[in-house]
């Protein structure tokens, strides 16, 4: 069976090292926090103006006041710092953000992503995802692999209107985990009940199956 969305925050959590500057997008992002060791010392920064952000509160912790980009109530470490947007943005867009993890409709074999609206549908606006994408130093997308209706959304090419070009490194699904290179989607890990040559034939952008891919491990939190 594919993963569910604990299952991939906690397979992106993998991806934090230890002293990074974290900026998480909505959805499944948002759960990361929760899979990353204090000890490792990380931060999470949200472009509302919170750098020290920490995992989602219990009912009895839960501050009406205290939100991320999302507007979901969230907890803050201890050392947090509270800024303006305009602040937020000035370190995202100076490239003190190391690793950045989103959400999206669509990523190709190019590296490039789409996650920011579908024509023909209102939008409030773009959000912070293209000033993430060009500012952070990596970025890595988590998304279910196909939509609703069963459709690929690792593609030849994005069909959506572009968040960024060639800015996606790495993609973590209900699948598998794909690097990006050279044209294709690298599958080095697959969802420990799926087949890596079934997940191949099912993907509509190219995917070359690592000689070294294996089922991913998880812990039992």
């Amino acid at each position: 069976m594919p993963l569910n969305r604990q299952q991939i925050a906690q397979r992106m959590a993998q991806e934090v090292q230890t002293g990074y500057i974290v900026n998480l997008g909505i959805g499944i992002p948002s759960l990361v926090a929760n899979y990353v060791p204090n000890e490792k010392g990380v931060y999470f920064q949200s472009e509302n103006g919170l750098l020290g952000l920490g995992p989602f509160p219990t009912q009895e912790q839960v501050d009406p006041d205290l939100i991320n980009a999302g507007k979901q109530t969230v907890t803050y470490q201890k050392g947090a710092s509270f800024f303006s947007s305009a602040d937020s943005f000035a370190m995202i867009r100076g490239g003190h953000v190391d690793l950045t993890i989103l959400g999206a409709m669509e990523v190709d074999t190019q590296g490039s992503l789409a996650n920011w609206m579908i024509p023909g549908k209102m939008i409030k606006g773009m959000g912070g995802a293209m000033d993430l994408v060009a500012g952070a130093k990596k970025v890595i997308v988590a998304m279910q692999h196909t939509d609703k209706e069963g459709n690929s959304k690792l593609r030849k090419a994005c069909q959506l209107p572009l968040t960024g070009v060639g800015c996606v490194h790495k993609v973590v699904t209900d699948w598998g985990v794909f690097d990006i290179k050279d044209g294709a989607f690298i599958l080095t890990e697959h969802a420990p009940d799926l087949n890596p040559h079934e997940i191949k034939e099912k993907t509509e952008g190219l995917v070359i199956i690592s000689s070294t891919c294996r089922p991913m491990v998880f812990d039992d939190k």
